[in-house]
């Protein structure tokens, strides 16, 4: 691979990068309180926010791992866009149980809810898984990332890391969630206007759509697969795995993660938050198809071009095909061009980062120090006229760790990298059972939830270790169904416990059930993800 840039590309890269310093500056004016640094003063319209979202989702990982996994991967293709059909169906749950109820409360840190619904213990283990898996998964995205730079850009895996991770951290830590949520914005701008770019590059290659759909393997082409199950036949993204499985997990993750969670809160009303995750259900299919399809044009591409995956950096002889599209954009496209789709690679993985980064700030002082200051009066003053310092703190704590992390992952990354979707399906099914079991129920204790969770996970990490041949994307189900049958299990064996588990919180004022709501009328928004539920469905069956 050419590892050169030209110098007018790095000037376009220097250029992205001073500009958006110079807008975080501007946005930080408007900080006062740790809720403008964490949620914006709650204050933000429906549009930003979803973008933001969906930039989150697009990290560097899914514009070059996608593409790959269409193109190369064995099984691969098309059938990775029937993980969407669960989206849509996840923003209605969200729409109806979720945020109603955690706008209602104004929360920062959305484990605030288990605290007040069961008690400090259960907020605080759940906050900590969220720091622990959030804070791993980060060091091995900054070094997968500043990998692929080091590989296009030539300058060394350090200084891959310092340029990536050294302007994320100051445009996060100066401009707060406004910052994170504006410059996403501006990122997926770029990110989609590049990814059409390269697209039709291809299909001028190809020669048109048609062509490059009629000379595609038939194998990838396929895009619903009824007929396998994942449950022991060793397939598994076939549709019910993606659908059912993909379902809790999109659940969980849009409705039970801070640094996802937060940006929905963020909003100024109930109702802008509803059209964050209408636009976001809407919108992600499209973002998701232009680049499984960029995938498309590479694959035919390069059976046309039999020296093309040759050209590729191999490991143990085996080709790179995360670095196809890195590879086709830095010798098909002009000078200056080829800055700005770095400038895309770099956009995609801040905006994966900074997010987090910010996250990871709002629970550390959220949950961990904030509830430690107000025991003493003089350092809850302290804490009150100093807590935009405390979270600014907090965010380049987080960051100068994840960047150092990313230095010593270097042995265990390849098969991280691999294994992290799998990671984050075996907490994320029980972690929504936990919310699930405060939010349905009024019989679950803080311990049966507890060991609920503890169970859904080893249930999970027992089917990783002895049942391969079943779809992981099953564990975000199984995890889920086992934390509340053993939550229910214990809770109604340990009736003294329930019965003051009941007294503590029928004298809480605050609203804690989703039957005490008045949700309002997303209707409308839940008709058209239906709608859009059964075109996508239609759409990729024609296909088969």
């Amino acid at each position: 691979m050419n590892s050169s840039l030209h110098v007018f590309d790095w000037l376009v890269i220097a250029i992205y990068l001073v500009s958006l310093m110079a807008f975080a500056i501007y946005l930080s004016r408007s900080q006062e309180t740790r809720e403008d640094y964490y949620v914006g003063g709650r204050t933000m319209g429906a549009w930003p926010v979803a973008i933001s979202i969906m930039a989150t989702q697009c990290s560097t990982n899914s514009i070059l791992g996608a593409p790959a996994f269409v193109a190369f991967a064995a099984g691969g293709g098309l059938v990775w866009l029937q993980y969407e059909l669960a989206l849509p169906l996840a923003m209605i749950v969200l729409m109806v149980f979720f945020m109603p109820l955690f706008r209602s409360l104004k929360l920062v840190s959305v484990y605030e809810y288990l605290e007040l619904r069961f008690d400090r213990t259960t907020r605080l283990v759940l906050s900590g898984l969220f720091l622990f898996l959030r804070a791993f998964a980060t060091a091995v995205t900054v070094y997968s990332i500043s990998i692929v730079i080091d590989l296009i850009t030539g300058i060394g895996f350090f200084w891959s890391v310092v340029i990536l991770g050294l302007f994320t951290v100051i445009y996060d830590v100066i401009g707060g969630i406004k910052g994170v949520v504006y410059s996403d914005v501006i990122q997926m701008f770029i990110l989609v206007i590049v990814l059409l770019l390269i697209f039709a590059v291809l299909l001028v290659d190809i020669g048109g759509f048609g062509s490059m759909m009629s000379q595609l393997s038939p194998d990838r082409k396929m895009a619903i697969n009824f007929s396998d199950h994942g449950l022991g036949d060793g397939k598994t993204f076939a549709f019910w795995p993606m659908l059912i499985g993909g379902f809790f997990l999109y659940v969980s993750y849009y409705g039970c993660d801070q640094s996802q969670v937060q940006r929905e809160l963020c909003t100024k009303d109930i109702r802008a938050t509803h059209n964050s995750l209408l636009i976001n259900g809407l919108l992600r299919f499209p973002l998701v198809a232009l680049y499984c399809f960029v995938g498309v044009g590479i694959a035919v591409y390069a059976a046309n071009q039999g020296d093309f995956v040759s050209s590729l950096p191999s490991s143990n002889g085996v080709p790179n095909y995360n670095l196809a599209v890195p590879q086709y954009i830095i010798t098909h496209l002009p000078i200056g061009v080829v800055g700005l789709a770095m400038v895309a690679l770099f956009a995609a993985a801040m905006s994966s980062l900074d997010s987090v980064l910010n996250s990871l700030s709002a629970i550390t002082i959220e949950d961990f120090i904030r509830p430690n200051m107000q025991r003493s009066q003089r350092l809850q003053e302290l804490f009150a006229q100093h807590e935009i310092y405390f979270s600014r703190v907090a965010t380049v704590v987080w960051g100068v760790s994840t960047l150092v992390m990313a230095f010593f992952v270097d042995d265990i990354a390849p098969t991280v990298l691999e294994a992290i979707n799998k990671i984050g399906s075996l907490a994320l099914g029980p972690i929504l059972a936990v919310f699930s079991l405060g939010i349905f129920t009024r019989v679950c204790t803080s311990r049966a939830a507890i060991v609920g969770l503890f169970a859904g996970v080893i249930l999970n990490a027992w089917l990783w270790k002895f049942a391969p041949n079943v779809s992981w994307l099953w564990w975000n189900a199984s995890g889920f169904m086992t934390c509340v049958f053993v939550a229910l299990i214990i809770s109604y064996l340990t009736k003294p416990a329930l019965a003051r588990v009941q007294t503590t919180v029928s004298e809480n004022p605050k609203v804690l059930y989703f039957d005490q709501l008045k949700i309002g009328s997303p209707w409308v928004q839940i008709s058209v993800l239906l709608l859009w539920f059964l075109i996508l469905l239609v759409f990729l069956s024609s296909f088969n």
